[in-house]
């Protein structure tokens, strides 16, 4: 197999650092792009010191080279939870459009191929369900969550025009809500945050009726589908990533609290601006195209992110 070298820019992050190992047992090398603002080294330390390997800290905000040949570069530096990329809007929104204007001249400079990790926030909060990648979406544009649903529009729209007008290879995949080791306990997800109160005994919070539907798909089976879709010649997106199972909040509370054999309660909070009722995928043209979809159940991801935050508690616990 011939071995590739590829840039990964927000590769200490959750999805990043899952992309990196995988891509490095398959036999490439990898160059790890990240500002560590939300990314963490504790993501990538095993990979530290492997020899196909390297980290460069970075802010793709400011201009960057990269002086090793590059044939593939997956884009995913960006914070992607409400709380992480309401702390800084207009980082946020200078990562998803200058930055990626950064990441395209580089990906045009080098002449490689690059994935653009969108999301299903383009969509905004969906008139039509599930969603399909030519819905335009209804996204607010001035609102709090702006910064990131308008910024990875932008996002999309310069990959487009990089495509269009200097012929640059671009793939771009909508990942809906995925969840897995490694998802950091302050991020404010809505699995994070039910398995952490979860484990601690504290009141599972739920923002708004818990009627409100989310589909969640296990970070392996993300991980496949992006590098499907930057492997397929001749198609460039947009291509949703994610599981076409739907589950209200609530159910996900309720299975969390089972799997941990919680004694946690569940408590209500309001919902906040802008928060999207339903979210699910149709993942028709991944199917088609891809020959992709998601196989790891619900039950099996959660009772492997469960025994990951549950280590991660022990190793804390011990160090003390």
């Amino acid at each position: 197999m011939y071995m590739k070298k590829i840039l990964i820019t927000g590769g200490a992050g959750f999805l990043g650092s899952h992309l990196c190992r995988y891509l490095i047992n398959v036999g490439h090398q990898i160059f790890c792009l990240d500002n560590f603002s939300t990314g963490s080294y504790n993501n990538i330390k095993n990979l530290l010191n492997h020899p196909r390997f390297s980290l460069v800290k970075h802010d793709i905000t400011k201009e960057f080279h990269i002086d090793d040949p590059i044939d593939e570069i997956y884009n995913l530096a960006s914070p992607a939870s409400p709380i992480q990329y309401q702390i800084d809007p207009v980082k946020t929104l200078q990562t998803n459009v200058i930055g990626m204007n950064h990441v395209l001249e580089l990906a045009k400079k080098k002449k490689a191929r690059i994935l653009q990790a969108s999301t299903s926030e383009v969509y905004g909060d969906p008139m039509i369900h599930p969603q399909l990648e030519d819905y335009w979406g209804n996204v607010n544009p001035i609102g709090i969550r702006s910064c990131y649903d308008e910024g990875k529009r932008c996002a999309e729209t310069l990959c487009f025009d990089y495509y269009r007008q200097y012929n640059v290879e671009i793939r771009v995949v909508r990942i809906f809500n995925t969840y897995g080791p490694f998802m950091s306990p302050n991020d404010g997800r809505v699995i994070s945050n039910f398995i952490v109160q979860a484990l601690s005994g504290k009141p599972i919070t739920i923002y708004g009726d818990g009627l409100q539907t989310r589909s969640f798909c296990y970070v392996d089976d993300m991980i496949l589908g992006m590098v499907a879709m930057m492997e397929k010649n001749e198609l460039v997106g947009p291509v949703n990533i994610g599981n076409p199972t739907e589950n209200t909040i609530t159910e996900i509370a309720e299975t969390i609290v089972s799997l941990t054999d919680s004694s946690s309660g569940i408590i209500y909070e309001k919902l906040p601006e802008d928060d999207p009722k339903k979210r699910m995928p149709d993942i028709s043209l991944a199917r088609m195209n891809l020959d992709w979809y998601p196989k790891i159940s619900l039950q099996d991801g959660l009772n492997k992110t469960i025994a990951y935050f549950k280590h991660e508690d022990e190793k804390k616990n011990n160090a003390v």
